[in-house]
């Protein structure tokens, strides 16, 4: 019977190992693979409950999706790899171990065709979505509320430049998707599309929407998550709260595409495709409500931290696809510029090019964008954690680059500092003259901060305006 030996090895050492031929190293999608929209979502390497007795949306399971789910194996820490003993096939190891994930990386100056560029790298939207599917688009749309005031998200790195998500959107109506869903919760529970335009303002999201719905037979909706959301599905959570809401929006689509901008974050280190899905997630349960508390406050503030919430959703999703917007981000201490010192950086300035990252392992995006702008991922919690997790690839020696060299990417970049327990001011979330004010932090565990109850249940779509 085979047994697992951890090893320790460099990479340039040639082994000889036995692999067994039920070892499937790379994630291959096939436009036929089914639709996995949340009944069907199985974490890698984890068993699911059994579906019965559970509540339905839209005749898709939203019950236990994950619940008592347990990896088969414990990951090898970063540094370590896994290989495989007695039984199965002889194979030759040589130089290198195969890779486990893909990401491309694309430089350029027209984000349409750099878009288009980068989901051809890693096998086009047809590798994804199949027809007749319903695909939802996650993107940063932080602070779109504040537009109308004249402070333009997209010109100082805040949020998703419109060009890509209209490009990604267009490409998966191409491979024959029957609605495309662009969303986010953002701050407020609604703000114009309107707002969403491109970088050199011929049009907008809300334009654009319309054009590909007349262009295509499949449609293309817009919608404020927190005021258009049907439902909110629960998700199992290894935090105190012991589930999370989301959107049946999200929940109940074949595919999910995650489309942030690269910024770091006071909070997280580091906002991305991942740290992207808290956007799906109700305002008024999770703190908006509440006096004094920047949106969605109970989230941030959990024993576990922000990173166990986003990652129990990424979880139960399992998103397909991430394409990062590396064209004009934030630095310093994001994820918005000027409360608490975020800084605009434009890519050209640093690479001389803006980048896109793109990959079907968002972990392994993720990691990608941590390494071009100088963090080191072991230190990288949120990165440390899906890995453990089993939720993707971290490991650089595993990841396979499409179209650059990571050392061509490499950037300067100043990091995020940790968030400190006074003077918070709105923690980046808000701009100047909205900031709203938090006294504590539970993150520096000091005594007499205030406690969460994991009892909190949802207000009303009503209560919620």
């Amino acid at each position: 019977m085979s047994t697992f030996t951890r090893l320790c090895l460099p990479s340039t050492i040639a082994l000889v190992i036995r692999i067994p031929p039920v070892v499937q190293h790379l994630r291959t999608p096939s436009p036929e693979r089914p639709s996995h929209a949340l009944e069907g979502r199985q974490p890698a390497g984890l068993r699911l409950p059994e579906p019965g007795g559970q509540r339905r949306l839209g005749g898709r399971s939203l019950g236990a999706l994950v619940e008592g789910a347990q990896p088969l194996l414990e990951r090898p820490s970063l540094g370590q790899r896994w290989v495989r003993g007695q039984g199965g096939v002889e194979a030759s190891a040589l130089l290198r171990p195969e890779p486990t994930a893909r990401v491309a990386a694309i430089r350029g100056n027209d984000l349409y065709a750099m878009t288009r560029e980068a989901l051809e790298a890693v096998g086009g939207a047809k590798a994804v979505v199949n027809p007749g599917e319903t695909v939802f688009i996650k993107p940063n749309m932080v602070t779109l509320p504040w537009a109308h005031l004249g402070r333009n998200p997209f010109v100082i790195g805040e949020c998703t430049k419109p060009e890509i998500v209209i490009a990604v959107a267009e490409e998966c109506l191409r491979a024959g998707a029957a609605e495309v869903i662009v969303g986010d919760g953002s701050q407020m529970p609604r703000f114009s599309w309107e707002q969403a335009t491109t970088l050199d303002g011929s049009t907008s999201l809300a334009a654009e929407a319309q054009r590909l719905s007349s262009a295509y037979k499949g449609n293309v909706r817009l919608v404020c998550l927190d005021a258009d959301s049907p439902e909110w599905a629960e998700v199992p959570s290894r935090t105190g709260l012991g589930k999370i809401a989301i959107s049946s929006l999200v929940a109940r689509a074949d595919r999910v595409i995650s489309v942030p901008v690269l910024k770091t974050h006071q909070w997280a280190q580091l906002t991305l495709s991942l740290k992207n899905f808290v956007g799906v997630t109700p305002l008024a349960r999770y703190g908006a409500n509440l006096e004094g508390a920047i949106p969605r406050i109970i989230l941030h503030t959990t024993s576990e931290g922000i990173e166990q919430v986003f990652l129990d959703i990424a979880h139960a999703l399992r998103p397909d696809l991430a394409v990062i917007d590396a064209s004009i981000c934030v630095e310093a201490n994001g994820p918005s510029v000027g409360n608490e010192g975020g800084v605009t950086v434009d890519m050209k300035d640093r690479l001389g090019s803006w980048l896109l990252l793109a990959s079907t392992d968002l972990v392994a995006a993720d990691a990608t964008a941590a390494r071009v702008i100088n963090h080191d991922v072991s230190g990288v919690r949120q990165l440390r954690m899906a890995y453990e997790q089993g939720l993707g690839e971290v490991r650089e020696d595993l990841i396979e680059m499409i179209g650059e060299r990571l050392d061509d990417l490499r950037v300067d970049w100043v990091p995020a500092e940790p968030a400190e327990p006074a003077g918070l001011g709105g923690w980046g979330y808000l701009p100047p003259g909205d900031r709203l004010q938090l006294a504590w932090h539970p993150m520096t565990h000091r005594s007499g901060a205030p406690r969460v109850s994991p009892g909190v249940q949802s207000d009303s779509m009503a209560e919620s305006h």
